[in-house]
């Protein structure tokens, strides 16, 4: 089968890299630099196990990659559409942003050829191409990948769920996706569309419920952690819910799809009240680590902070949409003295340019605070007592609890995070 892959960024690199194990496989993106790096093998950000992946392909034949969408689709019988489509600072999807550079490729697609939108479009969508390329069969398969762990969860997916209007593509789309999964679930076309779009508002959901949850645990003394234990404990509810009280959702993805759902109520005259709410909690809980350091520094003016991991999420070097970035930007703005430490992260960009981007001693060196935001695992195997001796103050904000068990009893150290309880356990 020759497949070719439209938009490399995370989603398209990895689709291209795996599915070169079994097919043909031509990547397409329009960005020259990103294409001429990914011909040696260069991945345009860090994700384990990528960068082999995909030299395994191009030295096998298997993987190429160019910038000309007529070279890239005359022979294929899936375009497969995996750009990570881009969001503004309102959580708003660049849609025409992804469509312009699909219609850009399907003149030189062969007629009858498969379109697979993995890119995260509104409901609808494919529709409104069925009627403008009625040429092509669309089909519908929402990406389900994660930063730091994409292989894994491409190659050996749990399910796929995949919407198509007509059942003749039912065979090339088996063929394709049989190698990654044993579960292929399928539906219609608009209801594998608004299967994204639910299913990362309900992710959405569980994560502003038990930090709202969590906030009123600190001020009446419960322990927001065994208050989640007990919710799980629940058959109904159950030990994998995504109830870990802890820092906001970030990274776009689900602010994406709530914003999506709310334009999809208001274009069909249905009035949403939940959906709305999710993203407005979740903002308001974007403040709570600044707002701690506030009241636990007496104030940021002046005061030194060290920031302990930079990207959205580990295994990765993106800071595209964390929520670090905007929590060093606060800190500053509020007059404090920023130093960061991230071991994926070399240099900053331009709007992180009042920071110092140092070593983890050095960030955490005459800190008046020590913030953990990203989850690297070397900073479990650091060594603490020495690294908070010192400090100016061992106070340690961790809105996860990720280091939990390193500090634990440690003498002196002030360890905070969502949901610890502010009051003393009654005895």
């Amino acid at each position: 089968m020759n497949v070719t892959v439209v938009g490399l960024w995370h989603l398209g690199c990895v689709t291209a890299a795996c599915c070169a194990r079994h097919f043909i496989v031509v990547g397409l993106d329009f960005d020259q630099e990103n294409v001429a790096a990914l011909n040696q093998g260069r991945a345009p950000l860090l994700e384990p196990g990528l960068e082999d992946r995909l030299a395994e392909g191009l030295k096998a034949g298997r993987l190429r990659f160019t910038t000309d969408p007529a070279e890239a689709c005359r022979a294929a019988e899936v375009l497969w559409l995996t750009y990570d489509t881009p969001v503004d600072d309102q959580d708003v999807s660049d849609v025409p942003y992804v469509l312009i550079r699909l219609r850009r490729c399907l003149p030189h697609l062969p007629p009858g050829a498969l379109v697979l939108i993995s890119s995260q479009l509104p409901a609808g969508t494919c529709a409104q191409l069925e009627k403008e390329f009625p040429q092509f069969h669309f089909a519908c398969s929402p990406e389900n990948l994660r930063l730091g762990r994409a292989l894994e969860a491409f190659e050996k997916a749990e399910r796929v769920v995949v919407g198509m209007r007509n059942e003749a593509v039912k065979p090339l789309l088996t063929e394709l996706l049989s190698p990654f999964t044993l579960k292929i679930l399928w539906m219609g076309t608009e209801s594998a569309e608004m299967v994204k779009h639910a299913l990362n508002a309900f992710l959405a959901t569980s994560v502003t419920f038990i930090n709202e949850i969590a906030r009123i645990c600190e001020q009446v003394g419960a322990d927001a952690r065994e208050v989640s234990a007990g919710l799980k404990s629940d058959v109904r509810i159950g030990p994998k819910a995504y109830l870990g009280p802890g820092g906001p959702f970030a990274g776009g993805t689900l602010a994406r799809d709530i914003v999506s759902l709310t334009a999809l109520g208001e274009t069909y005259g249905e009035t949403l009240t939940l959906v709305p709410a999710i993203k407005q909690s979740n903002d308001q809980h974007r403040q709570w680590t600044c707002q701690r350091l506030n009241t636990l520094l007496g104030g940021l003016t002046g005061r030194v902070i060290g920031i302990l991991g930079l990207t959205y999420t580990p295994n990765t070097s993106t800071l595209r949409r964390s929520a670090v970035v905007e929590l060093c930007q606060q800190l500053t703005a509020a007059g404090a003295v920023v130093r960061a430490y991230d071991p994926a992260v070399k240099t900053l960009p331009a709007e992180l340019s009042a920071i110092t981007l140092c070593s983890l001693e050095d960030a955490v060196k005459n800190a008046e605070a020590t913030v953990v935001c990203t989850e690297w695992p070397e900073f479990r195997r650091a060594p603490w007592s020495e690294l908070t001796a010192t400090m100016q103050r061992k106070l340690i904000v961790d809105a996860n609890g990720f280091l939990t068990k390193e500090l634990n009893d440690m003498a002196g150290v002030e360890h905070v995070w969502v949901g610890r309880p502010h009051l003393p356990k009654p005895i």
